[in-house]
C-alpha cells in the first residue's frame, strides 16, 4: 500500500521566531563549559522537537524537503534525533570514536558527506550538532542546537561522566543555565527473559530512576523515543497490545507479558520514575482525553495486523516546576497512513513553553 506523506501545515506558533543572537564564531565550539558568547539577554531555549527517525540517513535521501519545511515552520530550538543509524568513526585498529560519522569506507564517505551537506543546508546550518553513535548502524542519538544558545555541559551517558557514551549512543544530556535537556533512546524491551531484552530494560529503567534522583538540583526536560505507552489511553488498541505475543511465547512472569512497551512491568517502573523524578507528561498534561486521529506518535505498518495499531512512546517529560509553563505538546502525524511521519513509523513530538514571568523565577527554578 502507498504511504502518503504531507508536510504539516502551520498551526499559528505561540512563540516568535527567534533569530541567532551569535555569530558562529561566538557559539560554543565542544560543548566543554568553557562558557560562549557575551549577550546579555540571551534567553534559554524554549521551543524542541523530538523525533525518532528510523534512520536519519533515509530520512535525509527520501523525505529531507518535507521535513525541512515542517523545522523551518515550527522553527525549535533543539532538535532531538533517535534512531539515526550511523556508524562511530573508527575501526581497522583506530580506537572508536561515537561523537563522529564515519568515514572509513568510500561508501561512508559519500553516506557522510549526505547527512554532512544536508546539516549544512537551511534552515540546518542555524544549529550545532553533537551526535552518539554505535558501532555500527544501529540506535544512536544526535541533538541539534541552535547556535545562539549558551551550552553549559554536554554529556553521553546518564552517568554524567565526561568521555563515556552509552552503549549504542543511545544518550545525549545537555546542560543548560537553568534546566538540563536529556536525549534518549530507550532500550525496546523485547519479548523474551534474556540480556538483550526483559533485563536489558530493566537495568535501563533502574538508571534512569539513579538518574533523576541525583540531578534533581536542576529541572529536567526529557525527551525522546521512550519505549513505553505508560497509560491504556496511550495505545489505540488496548487489548491487542495486551494480548500480543511473538512466535506464541508467554513469558512466565504475567507482568512481563504483553507488546513490548505496553507490558504492565514497563508501564509500573516507567510511573515509578516519574513519580521519583517529579516529572509531568508534558502531552498528558494538556491533553487529558484520548485522540484517535492524532495522538499517537508510532504506528504499525499499514499491511499486516499492525495495521492501524498505534502507540504514543515519545515523550517530553519535564520536572514539575515547569509544568505552568506548558504553552503546547504535539504529536505532528495523524492517521493510520502515516502523514506527517516523513517516511519514518515514528511522528515529531514538539513542546513550547513560555519564558519565565520574571528573572527571578528563572533564578529559583536553577536553584
Amino acid at each position: 500500500m502507498k504511504r502518503f506523506f504531507k508536510p504539516i501545515e502551520k498551526e499559528g506558533s505561540t512563540a516568535a521566531k527567534k533569530p541567532c543572537l551569535l555569530s558562529p564564531e561566538k557559539r560554543d565550539g565542544d560543548g566543554d563549559g568553557d562558557g560562549v558568547g557575551e549577550e546579555k539577554n540571551l534567553k534559554e531555549p524554549s521551543k524542541f522537537v523530538t523525533w525518532n527517525a528510523n534512520s536519519f540517513l533515509l530520512r535525509v535521501k527520501n523525505n529531507w524537503t518535507e521535513f525541512s519545511k515542517f523545522v523551518s515552520d515550527f522553527d525549535p530550538d533543539v532538535i532531538a534525533i533517535q534512531e539515526v543509524r550511523m556508524p562511530a568513526a573508527g575501526g581497522k585498529g583506530k580506537p572508536k570514536n561515537p561523537e563522529e560519522l564515519s568515514d572509513d569506507t568510500k561508501v561512508l564517505r559519500e553516506e557522510k558527506q549526505i547527512l554532512t551537506r544536508a546539516l549544512s543546508s537551511p534552515p540546518f546550518g542555524n544549529y550545532q550538532v553533537w551526535w552518539s553513535l554505535a558501532d555500527s548502524k544501529y540506535a544512536g542519538t544526535a541533538l541539534l542546537v541552535k547556535k545562539c544558545f549558551k551550552t553549559k555541559k554536554v554529556y553521553f551517558n546518564l552517568d554524567k561522566l565526561a568521555s563515556k557514551h552509552e552503549p549504542d549512543g543511545r544518550v545525549i544530556l545537555v546542560e543548560f543555565e537553568t534546566f538540563r535537556l536529556l536525549n534518549t533512546y530507550s532500550p525496546n524491551n523485547g519479548w523474551k527473559e534474556e540480556e538483550n531484552s526483559f533485563q536489558r530494560r530493566r537495568k535501563w529503567d533502574k538508571r534512569t530512576v539513579e538518574f533523576v534522583n541525583k540531578t534533581s538540583d536542576k529541572p529536567l526536560i526529557w525527551c525522546g523515543d521512550l519505549n513505553v505507552s505508560h497509560e491504556e489511553i496511550d495505545v489505540s488498541h488496548p487489548e491487542f497490545f495486551a494480548t500480543a505475543k511473538l512466535n506464541g511465547y508467554v513469558p512466565p512472569n504475567k507482568e512481563d507479558c504483553g507488546q513490548p512497551g505496553f507490558t504492565p512491568s514497563e508501564r509500573g517502573r516507567f510511573g515509578a520514575v516519574m513519580k521519583e523524578g517529579k516529572l509531568v507528561d508534558a502531552y498528558r498534561y494538556l491533553h487529558k482525553e484520548q485522540d484517535m486521529e492524532s495522538g499517537f506518535s508510532w504506528s504499525g505498518n499499514p499491511i499486516g495486523k499492525y495495521r492501524g495499531k498505534r502507540m504514543r512512546i515519545d515523550y517530553f517529560l519535564v520536572s514539575d516546576q515547569l509544568k505552568e509553563r506548558i504553552v503546547s505538546c504535539k504529536m505532528h502525524g495523524r492517521g493510520i497512513e502515516l502523514e506527517g511521519f516523513y517516511g519514518s513509523d515514528h511522528c515529531p513530538v514538539t513542546l513550547e513553553l513560555s519564558a519565565p514571568s520574571s528573572d527571578t523565577e528563572q533564578k529559583q527554578v536553577s536553584n
